[in-house]
Order: C-alpha cells, then structure tokens, then sequence
C-alpha cells in the first residue's frame, strides 16, 4: 500500500498540479488510513472493499472528528480509490455513491475566454519548442483532453484532414473528438517542420516529444503549462487540468448541448459532467447583476 500511496501523491503533483500542501494534508490522511488498515490486518491496496472505508470513517466520527475532518479524509479516500481503480489495483470503487457530511466540492478553476488567448499566444512558433508548444495547447484546448490522453497520443491518432483525434480514455475506452481548424493547422506545421528535428528514433510513434525525441512527460507538460501562465500575466492558480475546464465551460457557455459535452469528456456518468453547469450559472449570475438596471 505504501508504494501505491507515493504514487499517488507524485500523480496529486504532477497530473493535478496540487499545492504542496494539499498533497501533505492528503499524505497525512492517508497515513492514518493505512495505519487504520495495518490494525485490520490489510497491507495491500488491493484489499480495500466498502466495509473497510465504513469502519474507518465510522471510527473517524466515534474519535470525535468534526464533520469537515471526516470530510477531508473522505476527499482523500475518493480521490485514492479511484486512482486505484484507474490503475487497476481495484475492481471497483468502494467510495462510489458515498455522501461527504461536509461542504461541497469546490468548484474547478477555469480561465476566461481572453485569458485562454493570452495563454495560447505565448509559444514563440518561430523555434521547434515553441512550435510543439502551440500545437499541444492549441489541441488540448480544442478537444478538452485529460492530461495522460493528450501525452499518449500517437501521430496517427489524429486524422488531420477530417480534423477529428482518436482518444483513449479511462479504462482504455475509445472516443473521437472534433479538433478545430486553428488546432489542426498548427498540428500538420508541428509535424511538417518541428516533431522531424527532434525525433532521435523513427520508429517513435508519439506525437508530442521532448528535446531528447522522448514521448513528453506530464512533469514536462506541467512546466511547460506554469512557464506561459506567468509569461500571460495569469494570477489564478493554474493546472494542467484548467485548459479542460475552460474547454468545458466555454462551450457550456456558447450553447453546447451537456450530452454531446459528457461524450467529448469522456464521462461515465452525466452527473460528473454537470458541474460545469454551475459554474455557467455563476458566470450568468455576474452579467445578469452587471448589466441588469435593476439587479
């Protein structure tokens, strides 16, 4: 359990781009928790069931702990199993459909429309790096991809005349997503005259390399994401996973249907896709009291 803990606190810095201190308050979290299942003779990750999670949580509320507390460590626990069921160490989730006794969940942080443009008119073109740059935000942008997909994409994923990419999702589920032209053109000026200078192998299928010729990383992507941000003057608090926020709720907000979005995501389940409505509704909210003369 211990080494699929490490794994994933490094997956909390790197895929989420977490505060360090967030990732300490969900490594002491889920210290506790481990320690809890060493008592209940449970070492292996792959033990976890839904009475285990029961009685620690129940143990949490018998030691006194507040309701945020025990919903601090719930967040950690949802957040863990189903980083476990992504890798396969469960078969199922055992914190599916359990309710946090605490606030809700916060909302994701997203840019505005003109904090996307700022952001996506920082690579400099003119050189290999920033042309790999612009094509892999421009795309991630246009398709609202998670992290992993994006970066596991290979070169003929994408069909670049149609302008659609073939994704493998969670649970290696395949979905097509329409790529945009302004993301199409600066993928087919990638290939032409930026991925061919820095492929070290040409049997290497990946579509976004590295300098070393290297299928990039996510630590890579993340430095790469944090560098433009502070070269657009963006104060918000950025991730990898924002430009897939902003996706979803800017094409909320110009009218997309919440279906054709969930498909577009990737999700299981509408209800996940559904926060983004809130956040629209935020959005309507603020121009309704700043434009209504009676707001």
């Amino acid at each position: 359990m211990e080494i699929y803990i490490r794994h994933f606190l490094n997956f909390l810095a790197v895929e989420r781009g977490l505060a360090q201190n967030t990732i300490i308050s969900y490594a002491l979290d889920l210290k506790q928790f481990k320690s809890f299942c060493v008592q209940r003779q449970v070492k292996d990750a792959g033990g976890i069931d839904r009475n285990l999670v029961l009685n620690y949580l129940l143990e949490l509320k018998k030691n006194g702990r507040s309701p945020a507390t025990v919903s601090r460590h719930m967040a950690a626990l949802k957040i863990f199993c189903r980083f476990l069921v992504d890798e396969q160490v469960l078969g199922s989730d055992p914190m599916a459909n359990l309710e946090s006794p605490g606030p809700p969940k916060k909302l994701p942080g997203v840019l505005t429309q003109e904090e996307i443009e700022r952001l996506l008119e920082q690579p400099r073109v003119g050189n290999t790096a920033g042309l790999r740059d612009k094509a892999m935000l421009e795309l991630m942008y246009a398709t609202g991809m998670r992290v992993s997909e994006l970066l596991a994409l290979d070169v003929d994923q994408v069909d670049y005349e149609r302008g659609y990419v073939r994704c493998l999702g969670k649970g290696a589920k395949e979905r097509i997503i329409p790529v945009g032209t302004v993301a199409r053109n600066f993928l087919m000026e990638y290939l032409r005259r930026g991925r061919a200078k820095i492929t070290a192998n040409h049997k290497e299928q990946a579509l976004f390399l590295n300098m070393r010729g290297k299928r990039l990383t996510r630590q890579g992507f993340w430095k790469i994401v944090k560098k433009y941000a502070m070269e657009a003057g963006i104060a918000k608090t950025i991730t990898p996973h924002t430009l897939r926020h902003s996706f979803a709720t800017h094409l909320l907000e110009n009218g997309a249907d919440l279906r054709a979005l969930q498909e577009m995501l990737g999700h299981a389940d509408i209800t996940t896709t559904q926060i983004y409505t809130h956040l629209t509704r935020t959005k309507l909210r603020e121009i309704y009291n700043k434009h209504h003369p009676r707001a």
